[in-house]
């Protein structure tokens, strides 16, 4: 009788531990559906940070007395740059995925000021360098804008995945934390920049 209650038990807890590795795999996929995802966003950031400072360098002859508008947006893409890194070394950090996104709200604002600007010259319009630096940057702005929606509905997956029971229970005690989504904070950025030329 005594190896029948024994086998029960040790069946009992092999079911447990199954269940538990399963859940607990389950969440380190979804963990890392959303640094993949974020991973997405990241190259397509890295590219336009990388563009912007061209867009300047091709703008700023024509836009002299405009000074103060390009030093905003170069200074504006190196605080996006660096809080971007941040979350880059840790997708969950809720902190560094606020401060990225107050960060490239800025950035977007900046864009748009110079973008502005650059309607009152014709002969900027007209330049070839800058046709091919806003269609570039038009490009990323919409794939920015597909990674992060690819990027929110994971860390969604996730966090739903983290929160229903018993699953909650089994991060609860693996340090499974809350993944923020990447949100854009002030009302006007949630338009795209307007690019025309």
């Amino acid at each position: 009788m005594i190896p029948i209650v024994l086998l029960v038990l040790v069946g009992l807890v092999v079911v447990v531990a199954l269940f538990v590795i399963g859940k607990y795999n389950g969440l380190v996929t979804l963990r890392n559906r959303f640094k993949n995802a974020w991973a997405q966003i990241d190259v397509q950031l890295k590219r336009r940070y990388d563009l912007i400072p061209n867009l300047v360098e091709t703008t700023k002859g024509y836009l002299k007395h405009e000074r103060g508008t390009l030093e905003a947006v170069i200074a504006a893409r190196n605080s996006a740059l660096s809080a971007n890194n941040r979350v880059s070394s840790n997708p969950g950090d809720p902190e560094a995925m606020k401060a990225l996104s107050s960060a490239e709200g800025s950035l977007g604002g900046a864009l748009g000021r110079l973008f502005a600007l650059t309607e009152a010259y014709p002969d900027l319009k007209a330049n070839t360098s800058m046709n091919q630096l806003m269609e570039e940057l038009t490009s990323t702005e919409n794939k920015v804008s597909f990674a992060r929606q690819a990027y929110n509905d994971s860390v969604m997956a996730y966090n739903t995945g983290r929160e229903v029971f018993p699953t909650n229970i089994i991060a609860g005690m693996f340090n499974f934390g809350p993944a923020e989504l990447f949100s854009v904070e002030a009302p006007e950025q949630r338009e795209a920049v307007k690019v025309s030329f």
